[in-house]
């Protein structure tokens, strides 16, 4: 039986040398005790001396890695683990590619513990300053409590950060120090360290990017635990900031503003004619609706779907989306609303090839069920964002009517769809002052289970239509009515 005792500092180093002559003569991972001593013992404390071998060592680069950091470790059986894996990969050159062999995940799970731990002291150490009088360079002190061996590794992070200052981090195991050069001593108890001037900015500026409304305590604690808040300066805000943070949030967001300053009204006037300018011709409008980013929508969707129809158009409808028809053809009113909207204009005598027929959102919003697609109602905020092509095409068809079929065109274009069956049959006005005759969508008709009322519902969709071609053919449209919700005075 061997026994290997590797010191505190030069573990790694340590290990893969005894790793290497133990297995150049043979030894199984069974007849060699490991142990981890202090700094300044003696290499191999062993009951005999390490046997000279001739067998031919190797290990993979990923392996050496791997083992750079489960060495680091606080697992007293970690020395052991490594050696029985570098054992068996002289044998299996692919072990470590087997993730579900119970040795390679426990070796897995030691580096990114020891890995997580080596992150939290980068974030978490607090330097005071602790210079002398008279010395040429600044000083500094910090104390951390690591959960593993990781100050010797880690040290040489703080050397190239802090290189323009002499530095010292103790620990529980080993205490690193720098002053142009990087050392080690033995492990010590916390240093009584002096307040720093600095931290009370550092609290200031850990105040100010707290934010309430996002607080997350368990997720906080998961990624800063409660063990480190000791030692740091601005920890001591956080209790505080946590049973007050539903006050704070609820103040932001009463003075969170509302809307824009009548000054900005020109300038989005301005900004739209100027956008507008640029996609006066269909192929300019067509590439640009294509590239849309405006909302979530089109990542799912297979293509947006434009309006369409002669620019010139007395009659304009708008719906309110594409469905799963029109989100494969690319054409509006394409699926079996689309037929019933089709038999609606020809019964009421309007040709769909002199109308220009849209929705007032661009992309498909569904959830999948299966194969299929169900429709989803569009947010408000998708309605507001898709607003932005809609206006754009009343500017270059500018109707003498619009139609608005269904709630989502009728928020569009007026700003509520509150009472869309009381105002059915009713001409409002849009926001650009164009007259607006408001009706169902036909997916309302489809969508009824009984017979007789989804024919009488028909019949009054049809009579809805005759109306726009009648307001239309008229020459000049009734004058809107404007609507009143019953809340409203």
């Amino acid at each position: 039986m061997y026994r290997v005792t590797l010191p505190t500092v030069g573990t790694f180093t340590a290990w893969r040398d005894a790793a290497r002559a133990l297995l150049s003569a043979g030894v199984a991972p069974g007849e060699v005790l490991w142990s981890h001593g202090q700094a300044g013992d003696d290499l191999f404390a062993a009951e005999t001396a390490l046997p000279r071998g001739d067998r031919p060592v190797t290990a993979t680069k990923t392996f050496l890695q791997l083992a750079n950091l489960v060495a680091w470790h606080s697992d007293p059986e970690r020395f052991g683990r490594l050696y029985a894996a570098l054992h068996a990969l002289q044998s299996d050159r692919r072990l470590l590619e087997d993730r579900a062999d119970p040795r390679v995940d426990r070796l897995n799970r030691l580096a990114k513990e020891v890995g997580r731990d080596k992150h939290k002291m980068t974030a978490f150490v607090r330097f005071r300053e602790i210079t002398p009088d008279g010395a040429n360079r600044r000083a500094f002190a910090a104390w951390f409590e690591p959960s593993h061996y990781i100050t010797e590794p880690t040290a040489p992070f703080f050397a190239k950060r802090f290189g323009d200052m002499d530095w010292s981090i103790a620990t529980p195991h080993l205490t690193a120090h720098f002053d142009g050069t990087l050392t080690f001593s033995d492990g010590e108890a916390k240093p009584p360290l002096p307040d720093d001037a600095t931290e009370d900015l550092w609290r200031t500026y850990f105040r100010s990017i707290f934010n309430p409304a996002r607080l997350k305590p368990k997720a906080m604690q998961a990624e800063m635990p409660k063990k480190y808040w000791k030692n740091m300066p601005e920890a001591t805000l956080i209790p505080e900031m946590i049973a007050t943070a539903r006050s704070r949030a609820a103040e932001m967001a009463a003075k969170a503003p509302t809307l824009a300053p009548a000054r900005a009204a020109p300038i989005l006037d301005r900004l739209h004619a100027a956008q507008s300018e640029k996609l006066q011709s269909q192929d300019q409008f067509l590439t640009a609706l294509q590239g849309c980013r405006r909302c979530p929508l089109w990542e799912n969707a297979t293509q947006p779907v434009p309006g369409e129809g002669p620019l010139d158009a007395a009659l304009m409808f708008v719906g309110e989306q594409p469905g799963d028809t029109e989100d494969l053809t690319g054409r509006p009113f394409a699926g079996p609303a689309g037929q019933v909207f089709e038999t609606a204009l020809a019964r009421a005598g309007i040709d769909r090839a002199q109308v220009y027929v849209t929705n007032a959102v661009k992309h498909f919003k569904f959830t999948p069920r299966g194969k299929r697609r169900l429709h989803q109602n569009p947010a408000r905020a998708e309605i507001q964002h898709c607003k932005w092509w809609l206006d754009l095409e009343v500017e270059r068809v500018r109707p003498a009517l619009m139609v608005a079929l269904g709630g989502t065109a009728l928020e569009s274009l007026t700003g509520s769809r509150e009472g869309l069956l009381k105002r059915r049959g009713r001409i409002e006005e849009t926001h650009e002052g164009i007259p607006l005759l408001i009706t169902v969508h036909p997916s309302y008709i489809l969508r009824m289970p009984d017979p007789g009322l989804r024919d009488e519902e028909t019949q009054r969709f049809q009579a809805d239509m005759a109306l726009a071609r009648a307001a239309v053919g008229a020459g000049q449209p009734p004058q809107p009515r404007p609507f009143r919700s019953p809340d409203r005075p």
